[in-house]
């Protein structure tokens, strides 16, 4: 098989594993029933677990390796959150909150 062909064949594969997983919960959620009590309260939390794993995973190194290496990330998750309550957007509150962290790092 020549490499071009194999590099084809995983994309498609891959393209269409992702459009499978994004089409997944509209093909079985999308007639107009009502959720089941459990699947909502999953709807509700997880996104506020991943976040508050990824938080303690981008912060464990910094705790242990300097003291100082932390109010960067601390100024940063504290605008970030601060973006968020204020606009509520995702993408101003992450971008905002990257932008002053990476502002940081380089004069701190």
């Amino acid at each position: 098989m020549s490499p071009t062909l194999h590099a084809l064949l995983i994309l498609l594969v891959a393209g269409g594993v992702t459009f499978l997983i994004r089409a997944l919960p509209f093909l079985l959620f999308g007639n107009g029933e009502r959720v089941s009590p459990q699947l909502h309260f999953i709807g509700r939390t997880l996104p506020l677990s991943v976040i508050a794993v990824l938080i303690v995973y981008c912060l464990k190194d910094a705790i242990l390796s300097s003291f100082s290496a932390l109010w960067p990330q601390l100024i940063g998750i504290l605008i970030t959150a601060l973006l968020h309550l204020w606009k509520h957007n995702n993408l101003i509150s992450i971008a905002g909150g990257t932008i002053i962290y990476m502002i940081l790092i380089r004069l701190l």
